[in-house]
């Protein structure tokens, strides 16, 4: 009888360790990369920036996820490559004479695999006379990480800051 009862504190003492640690494990939360995750957007972001003033449509829009949604001001959406693509091309034509953007603010989830950025940008283009004319706007971006662990914009926002024209006075 003792020999069963030493086998059954064995076996109660290994299944309480066993449960101890199936415990442990599963409540170990995953390390907070926010910081390194929000430095490496804010890195693509600069980079896009200086890749978009260079006027390369393909290298400019590589930074878009392939689902990736463009809200352009007073345009339809870019809801796909082709026609982010003509948008992209379209703003980056002779027309233009800079492009630059830059972030306010970057956060990142506490999951690590969705961020967000919010900033201004300063487009500068001929106007119908041929003279610069500038318009300075803001911007969302909302970054994912991808399978392969890289970010890309999955959602790319911005409208100018100059007030819309408004319709003249009715008589």
């Amino acid at each position: 009888m003792p020999d069963r009862c030493a086998r059954s504190q064995r076996f109660t003492l290994i299944f309480s360790l066993a449960l101890f640690l199936f415990t442990a494990a599963c409540n170990q939360q995953p390390p907070d990369t926010r910081a390194a995750d929000e430095a490496s957007i804010r890195d693509l972001d600069a980079q896009w920036a200086k890749t978009a003033g260079t006027r390369d449509v393909d290298a400019t829009i590589a930074f878009y996820s392939d689902d990736a949604a463009v809200l352009p001001p007073n345009s339809p959406a870019a809801n796909n490559k082709k026609a982010i693509h003509d948008l992209w091309a379209a703003l980056l034509s002779p027309e233009l004479i800079s492009i630059t953007w830059q972030p306010t603010k970057v956060e990142v989830a506490k999951s690590g695999d969705l961020g967000y950025l919010t900033g201004t940008y300063a487009m500068t283009a001929k106007d119908a006379k041929g003279n610069p004319a500038t318009e300075n706007g803001k911007i969302v971006e909302v970054w994912k990480k991808q399978a392969d662990g890289k970010w890309k914009c999955v959602a790319d926002i911005f409208n100018s800051d100059t007030p819309a024209p408004t319709a003249p006075a009715s008589k």
